[in-house]
């Protein structure tokens, strides 16, 4: 009954604002990120061949795949890219000439990775990055380093993705997993913090709904409205 009610209130926000707020590309990932995180391969084939139908590259695609690792492990992410080796070759046996698109900029390394990372971090959640070390990070100071130099300079950094593009990705990878809402609250505010608006957070839990489940969507949607509350 619970689930019946909260598909019903969702269905009633679409309806109230029949105007996608994500684009079509943004749509496609959180499609994307949410079933490679899922191991649905067989419905990320046809998420694939919508994202490539809505303009998004080879090369954005690609970003996307890897990016999500991070979150969800190796594992998903190399069948992801598997499954989307196979999608470029059926598109390519049909004469579809998919647009590859720019691949990451070069990166300045004047500076080391950890502070590169603390810098990328702190524009993502707009807090000084300072401080002395608390919570997990004090417990395990190496994940603090990993985190910094590999999560948010080696991969942040590349510009294939916009960060709301990446926050995209992340968000939808955590639903997808579930179990780990305080991670999902924090990417819910730096998503904000990017530009991404309520009511295209709204539009997010929607498809997390539609691709992977009612379930997953009620627990993001619970955190995104008491994100929203905090907000006000």
């Amino acid at each position: 009954m619970a689930l019946s009610c909260f598909s019903n209130q969702l269905n009633a926000q679409t309806n109230m604002n029949t105007k996608m707020e994500l684009s079509p590309g943004e749509q496609s990932i959180v499609a994307i990120a949410a079933l490679t995180a899922k191991g649905d391969l067989e419905s990320l084939k046809t998420a694939l061949n919508v994202g490539l139908e809505a303009g998004l590259t080879i090369n954005q695609i690609k970003e996307v795949l890897v990016h999500l690792y991070a979150y969800c492990g190796f594992p998903r992410s190399i069948r992801g890219l598997q499954t989307f080796m196979d999608v470029l070759n059926e598109r390519k046996a049909k004469g579809i000439d998919d647009k590859m698109g720019a691949d990451a900029s070069p990166i300045s390394e004047e500076q080391s990775k950890y502070e590169r990372g603390k810098k990328v971090l702190g524009e993502l959640t707009k807090a000084p990055q300072n401080g002395a070390l608390s919570g997990y990070a004090a417990f395990a100071p190496v994940i603090d380093t990993l985190l910094k130099e590999h999560l948010f300079a080696a991969i942040f950094e590349r510009d294939v993705l916009t960060y709301a593009e990446r926050e995209l990705v992340t968000i939808s990878v955590i639903s997808s997993i579930g179990g780990a809402e305080p991670m999902l609250r924090s990417h819910l505010n730096i998503c904000l913090n990017v530009g991404l608006t309520p009511a295209q957070l709204n539009e997010f839990v929607e498809i997390i709904q539609s691709t992977v489940g009612e379930k997953e969507a009620k627990d993001a949607h619970a955190v995104l409205n008491e994100v929203l509350k905090n907000q006000k």
